[in-house]
């Protein structure tokens, strides 16, 4: 087993933990995995015979499943996971029954399992869920992780005050926070401590005095506390008898650097503490000044579940130092991986979808600079020719979603989406055979756009009057011929796009190429040249570096913002 660093993996996070992620390697570990009540999705407790439970959860949507893989997971997890993991997971089974909750946490203690396996003694772990389920994950992670091993249960506050009346009648109050419980491994754990500013009020009131010079300073007590009793010297200062804080000789040192002020005589003497010398506020529990991503939030990229990099900088920063190893099995968008990337650490981002993977691809690059192979590895997605095929046969979704990255395209069938579309279409992700998915949050199942047989968009600007342009893409992976083409031909006029691009794993026959070629051309008002109309690309050529012929100004993706690593503006890989 090689450790990679720097590495973003496709693939069920499970199976990668086990086969390339080496023991203790992993300083800090941030996981978002796809549990999450913000949406009202009704799921009960119930058994697979559809029996119901008394108690009723917010839950998730068609993500976990009590099927056969979740039974020989449990099996699994009682035979091999150790006395405190077995007795744990045996008595939630016969808590709450084999239902679809059960599913989750016998797939998320099997994660854990790992996770705890590749933490470093140094190492902490942080597991962002919501109130929904968080009780039920502190017991697993108090199982795995040792109960003394639990810090915080932290508090995000995710949301503003809102009602839920709108959804009929309801007994809870407003849902506005998520939870991030936070666990070490042991207690030589990493641990900087993390400032925040002062508020207004605390300024106003607390620092409101102004020395000669500008500087605002507040009046601190000298007398030393608990008296006597404490040890604390006892002398006349400035006509002032009292147990004093410091020495005698102290306090002239300090009377003489002008730091010891009496307001008048007989009054008793205080210290200076000014403002610009103090760190701030110490981090609490409660994360209550980092507001979520608003829909005209620079930062924001379209993904559903997006969390800030402020919120993500937050933890890196107090559980790891320059150049450690981050680790975000559940990685999204990508938001652990910017924050890493950012801050001077290194990384390993692993998910379950070609679309999260291609997103992260392009994130790295318009915020960094980065080049995948040059500056970081990707693992798990096809190389070759036969690898494709094989994706394809096993998944059509991700086939798509991995064909559509070779071109930049933005789905519309499908996938949480990486910018705004054209038209409104909303897209979410298909579930890929019952395994964890990809991170942040999310899970779905997926559906065609409105624009039957078009699988993904470009939008391009080309002249000056700014006007967005689309070239339409329709991806195959099986059997191929010219009347796939004049579908393409007539979608493409029919909705006044500049262009259409066919992406075929088999080679076109003589008739597609002809049916392309009558297609004409598309001429650039901005770059007075032509383009093809209609292009035939196949993925042997895609993955020999072909690209579609287009105008160059293309606008698919919400680029992300440029950002200035630690130590630089860009960061060479770590391999």
């Amino acid at each position: 087993m090689r450790q990679k660093q720097n590495t973003l993996f496709y693939g069920d996070n499970l199976i990668i933990l086990r086969e390339h992620i080496e023991n203790e390697s992993i300083d800090l570990i941030y996981l978002d995995p796809p549990f999450n009540s913000n949406r009202s999705y009704n799921v009960l407790f119930k058994d697979e015979s559809g029996k119901e439970a008394d108690a009723q959860i917010t839950a998730f949507e068609d993500a976990w499943h009590w099927n056969p893989t979740a039974e020989q997971t449990y099996r699994d997890l009682v035979t091999l996971g150790g006395a405190r993991v077995s007795s744990m997971i045996s008595a939630l089974r016969e808590s709450i029954g084999a239902n679809q909750m059960m599913a989750y946490l016998v797939m998320m203690a099997a994660r854990l399992v790992e996770l705890h396996r590749v933490l470093k003694p140094t190492g902490s772990l942080y597991l962002h869920c919501d109130p929904t389920a968080s009780h039920y994950l502190r017991v697993t992670m108090d199982a795995i992780f040792g109960a003394r091993n639990f810090r915080n249960e932290l508090i995000w506050k995710r949301t503003g005050a809102h009602s839920d009346r709108a959804q009929g009648h309801v007994i809870h109050f407003g849902r506005i926070h998520d939870v991030i419980l936070f666990y070490t491994k042991t207690d030589s754990a990493i641990r900087n401590e993390v400032y925040l500013p002062y508020n207004d009020e605390y300024l106003a009131t607390s620092y409101r005095h102004l020395d000669s010079d500008g500087r605002r300073y507040r009046l601190d007590n000298l007398t030393g506390p608990g008296g006597g009793a404490k040890g604390n010297p006892s002398y006349e200062f400035l006509g002032v008898t009292r147990y004093w804080r410091y020495s005698k000789e102290k306090m002239e040192e300090l009377h003489r650097q002008g730091r010891i002020i009496q307001t008048k005589p007989g009054t008793v003497p205080a210290y200076k503490r000014y403002l610009d010398e103090m760190k701030g506020v110490p981090l609490q529990d409660v994360f209550d000044d980092i507001s979520p991503l608003q829909a005209s939030a620079a930062e924001r990229l379209g993904y559903p579940t997006q969390k800030p990099v402020a919120l993500l900088e937050r933890i890196i920063q107090a559980s790891s130092n320059e150049g450690d190893v981050v680790l975000d099995p559940f990685c999204g968008c990508g938001t652990t991986i910017a924050a890493a990337q950012k801050l001077g650490r290194q990384w390993i981002g692993i998910d379950i979808t070609h679309l999260s993977i291609a997103l992260q691809k392009y994130r790295l690059k318009d915020s960094f600079g980065l080049i995948e192979k040059k500056d970081y590895l990707v693992e798990g997605e096809p190389e070759d020719l036969p690898s494709a095929q094989q994706l394809a046969n096993d998944d059509r979704y991700q086939f798509q979603w991995w064909a559509l990255s070779l071109i930049k395209a933005m789905p519309l069938g499908g996938g949480p989406h990486p910018g705004p579309l054209p038209k409104g279409e909303g897209v979410r992700l298909p579930s890929p055979k019952g395994r964890g998915v990809g991170g942040e949050g999310h899970r779905g199942e997926g559906k065609k756009g409105r624009d039957k047989g078009i699988d993904g968009v470009i939008t391009f600007i080309d002249d000056a009057s700014g006007k967005a342009k689309r070239a339409l893409a329709q991806v195959k992976s099986g059997k191929v011929k010219s009347g796939d083409l004049r579908d393409l031909r007539g979608t493409v006029d029919r909705e006044g796009a500049a262009m259409g691009v066919f992406i075929t794993l088999e080679n076109p026959s003589r008739d597609m190429l002809a049916e392309a070629a009558a297609a004409g051309f598309y001429h650039s008002p901005g770059w007075d040249r032509d383009y093809p109309k209609l292009q035939i690309l196949t993925i042997a050529e895609l993955l020999n570096g072909a690209e579609v012929k287009m105008p160059p100004a293309a606008i698919t993706f919400k680029q992300a913002e440029k950002v200035k690593s630690k130590g630089g503006a860009k960061q060479e890989g770590l391999l």
